[in-house]
């Protein structure tokens, strides 16, 4: 039994396809014990879990967003993703946005452009 970790993690552009890397990082996120939020506008759950349609649904401290969009979507959305206040921000490999890099880390953000799932799979994501 995998006991829940306090940490929230927010999956921006969650996809209930299982041959999406953002899909798998909810598998296995709630595999490793984590409170597990995917964002998705249309979804109602991926992996059993309740998706939030936007940002602005996220209540509470939010431990780690990590990003599964494209820097031409999340450039849309900066000012939601700020506003969450994450104490990191994942931008998985093809989301980097410099953009979003700067003005994250101005507000106090931890950034790391890395894979979410090879975080995972190799013990590094709680550090």
């Amino acid at each position: 039994m995998v006991l829940m970790k306090t940490a929230q993690v927010v999956v921006l552009g969650a996809s209930p396809k299982e041959d999406r890397y953002s899909n798998q990082a909810v598998k296995a996120l709630l595999a490793n014990g984590y409170q597990v939020i995917p964002i998705h506008p249309m979804c109602e759950t991926i992996h059993g879990i309740a998706c939030a349609h936007s940002l602005a649904e996220i209540q509470g401290p939010v431990d780690t967003l990590t990003v599964y969009l494209n820097p031409e979507r999340s450039s849309q959305i900066v000012d939601s993703i700020l506003k969450v206040n994450p104490r990191r921000l994942i931008l998985n490999p093809g989301t980097e946005n410099p953009e979003l890099v700067r003005q994250a880390e101005a507000q106090g953000i931890l950034v790391q452009e890395a894979c979410t799932l090879v975080l995972l799979s190799t013990g590094q994501f709680d550090k």
